[in-house]
């Protein structure tokens, strides 16, 4: 069953199960107040009469009270508990005499009695102050007001179908703004699902669904740019991968043959143990990058102080800098504590370091400050700088730049640095160079 008809179903479920149970508290309600209603009115009736016997004469009463009674059609019974005996009655004789039996035992404090199979609703009282033994009953047979308890239920009947009718239609036409929304956008993520990025559409719509719906475009975006860039992994790693394997093998296949001896046999070695040595490191770094990617334990926090990382990386890179003839400078303010894995980010540092240090002509300067609850870290070089088309793309695996070398090292940085909670960025400086800057925070929650 689809989700409109559903949300249907259930609303009107719910309606008839609150008005059914609404009208059958009301059906017993409404014949308490007819009862109690009709019981006022026959106490008036009951004064009346009562003010009649007891004013008029005894030769004079009982024809007024007659024709009194005739006139207004008066179910009522006059008798006397001390002779026990009925004086008057406009009922069935043998109710009469039943009431008569049964009215001090049983019905004196009732508001209905009942009698040969008969239910009225009755009033008594007390009059003729000559004998407090006469007792004036009026009464109403229940089945009239039963008529008008049914009546009402009759309509109450007509109201509830009106209403669910009238609710079914406001259901219809809510549901329909809720679930056309909700069925195109099932269309939008089968595209998804059958990798038809390009032809994702908005949905128009409003509120959570909405933002479900942006959800799920900014979703579609970013699978489509996670399969594109996960195919030009697969290129370019199938690459760096090739071009050290031709090596080893022409290599390999020439000593085997005779083609190289001697000299060229040592040299042929040594290249084979060299891009040997390069597939390693390209493979190990390329696990690196998988594990952080994934939720592999790979990565173990604790509080460290940050500053002193960038120090350490500075010196570790200091031979390096002076083999390449570059002045290796850094200055900082003061201590900062963050909860990250010293090991993963001095590895990023050193990536980023040595990348500045390999396209630095003369001078690569490493500042660290703190801004707030953040500590930033640029490292600045005197270069020729990134160019622009690969400035994008910089933090993709296997991109290299002039003087590159496997491709993952600033790939592995912005993975362990995000990892940490942080963020990091390049850009050309004004004059000459580029500058990354790194942004550590003390807790993860304090990122913006």
């Amino acid at each position: 069953m689809k989700l409109q008809y559903q949300l249907n179903a259930a609303f009107a479920a719910v309606i008839l199960i609150v008005m059914t149970i609404t009208v059958f508290f009301v059906y017993s309600l409404i014949m308490d107040m007819l009862i109690q209603d009709e019981r006022k009115q026959l106490e008036e009736r009951a004064q009346l009469l009562k003010q009649i016997t007891e004013e008029q004469d005894a030769s004079v009463r009982l024809p007024q009270l007659t024709q009194l009674v005739q006139d207004q059609n008066y179910p009522l019974l006059l008798f006397d508990l001390n002779r026990e005996e009925v004086l008057f009655s406009t009922l069935p004789a043998e109710t009469a005499v039943d009431w008569l039996d049964r009215y001090e035992q049983e019905l004196v404090e009732e508001e209905v009695w009942e009698s040969q199979g008969e239910s009225y609703v009755a009033y008594n009282i007390r009059v003729a102050p000559d004998s407090s033994q006469r007792i004036l009953v009026m009464v109403t047979p229940l089945d009239d007001l039963q008529l008008v308890q049914n009546a009402f239920a009759q309509r109450m009947i007509r109201v509830i179908i009106i209403g669910l009718l009238l609710a079914l239609a406001v259901s219809y036409f809510m549901t329909n703004r809720l679930v056309t929304p909700l069925s195109h956008l099932q269309q939008e993520v089968k595209k998804i699902e059958k990798r038809k990025f390009d032809q994702v559409k908005p949905v128009k719509s409003s509120g959570e669904i909405k933002e479900v719906e942006r959800s799920v475009r900014h979703m579609a975006e970013e699978l489509e740019r996670y399969i594109t860039s996960q195919k030009q992994f697969f290129q370019n790693a199938s690459h760096e991968l090739k071009t050290p394997l031709m090596s080893i093998q022409g290599y390999a296949e020439g000593i085997r043959e005779g083609i190289f001896k001697g000299e060229d046999a040592d040299r042929g070695l040594d290249v084979m143990v060299s891009e040997t040595e390069r597939l390693k490191k390209i493979v190990n770094e390329m696990i690196l990058l998988a594990k952080l990617d994934s939720s592999e334990d790979v990565y173990h926090p604790e509080t460290v102080n940050v500053a002193e990382v960038a120090i350490q990386a500075k010196d570790r890179l200091f031979p390096l800098a002076n083999e390449k003839g570059v002045d290796l400078q850094y200055s900082g303010e003061g201590e900062f504590y963050s909860f990250v894995d010293r090991e993963r980010v001095l590895q990023a540092f050193i990536n980023i370091i040595g990348n500045a240090v390999r396209h630095a002509k003369s001078r690569v300067i490493i500042k660290t400050s703190i801004i707030n609850d953040s500590l930033s870290i640029q490292v600045i070089d005197n270069g020729e700088g990134i160019a622009e088309e690969l400035l994008p793309q910089l933090f993709q695996r296997f991109i290299k730049g002039k003087e590159g070398e496997t491709g993952l090292g600033l790939a592995i940085s912005r993975a362990i640095i995000e990892r940490s909670g942080g963020t990091i960025k390049a850009a050309n400086n004004e004059g000459a160079g580029a500058t990354f800057e790194i942004r550590l925070f003390k807790r993860m929650e304090d990122r913006q």
